[in-house]
């Protein structure tokens, strides 16, 4: 693979989506890591990243329950979004090139992915901690 073609832009299959369904795309994309069943990607890979996030939503579950702790939370979390940076290098290898809300996209490395994963999980995260404090559900 060429310099070129590694820095080649391009869009994912919603690319051209206006209005709401661009907006639901987006908004699945950020948060289903894994490409179309009919898409590349290694299964093994797939396979661990859904029972891995299958687990962290579990263990949100049990915190939001009061069972597990900020720190337990955390390193699921944490466990999770290492995984997904790989999930996503194989299935989505793709990141945003410019502005948020802009269209182009070109091919991932392992840091743009890393930065993205972990930029992403961080709010995703920091929102659910704030939602579950703010129902008195978790002690932090």
């Amino acid at each position: 693979m060429t310099l070129a073609d590694r820095n080649e832009l391009r869009k994912p299959a919603y690319g051209d989506a206006r209005g709401a369904a661009w907006l639901a795309a987006e908004i699945r994309d950020h948060l289903w890591p894994w490409a179309n069943p009919s898409g590349t990607g290694r299964t093994s890979l797939r396979l661990a990243g859904f029972a891995l996030a299958l687990a962290a939503t579990v263990a949100w579950i049990l915190a939001a329950l009061g069972h597990l702790s900020a720190g337990a939370i955390i390193g699921w979390w944490f466990g999770w979004s290492v995984l997904e940076v790989f999930v996503r290098l194989d299935g989505k290898p793709y990141v945003k090139e410019g502005p948020w809300w802009g269209r182009l996209y070109r091919r991932a490395g392992l840091m743009d992915m890393l930065c993205y994963v972990s930029f992403k999980n961080l709010l995703i995260g920091a929102s659910l901690f704030l939602g579950l404090k703010a129902m008195g559900l978790l002690q932090v």
